[in-house]
């Protein structure tokens, strides 16, 4: 996370970032007050699960992983663990999670 970067990061025209190493916990704060949703610890383990895949894969991980991660590391079932996320984020993986954390908008794979 580049912690340096706190004033205005580049979005493209859907409000995603351009460039992912922009972001941060500021970013993401600015990010999740414009979807009217205020940050829990259980958002911020999501969030930095994302970011954390994407500085190792260099790409947004699936909702799939996602949910994989919090079957591991949360002790939840799997559909009990999809349920969970998208009531973290209740207007989607794509639209709220990956643009809170910082991804660069997904370009076509699965959301469920």
């Amino acid at each position: 996370m580049n912690a340096g970067i706190t004033s205005r990061p580049r979005r493209d025209a859907e409000g995603y970032l351009i460039d992912p190493e922009e972001w941060n916990e500021e970013v993401a704060r600015k990010f999740a007050a414009e979807e009217n949703l205020e940050l829990t610890r259980e958002h911020w383990l999501v969030l930095h699960f994302m970011h954390h895949y994407w500085i190792r894969h260099r790409v947004a991980p699936d909702v799939r992983h996602v949910v994989a991660y919090l079957v591991a590391n949360q002790d939840l079932e799997k559909k009990t663990a999809k349920s969970y996320l998208f009531r973290l984020f209740p207007y989607g993986y794509v639209q709220q999670a990956c643009k809170i954390a910082g991804m660069q908008r997904p370009r076509a794979w699965s959301t469920g």
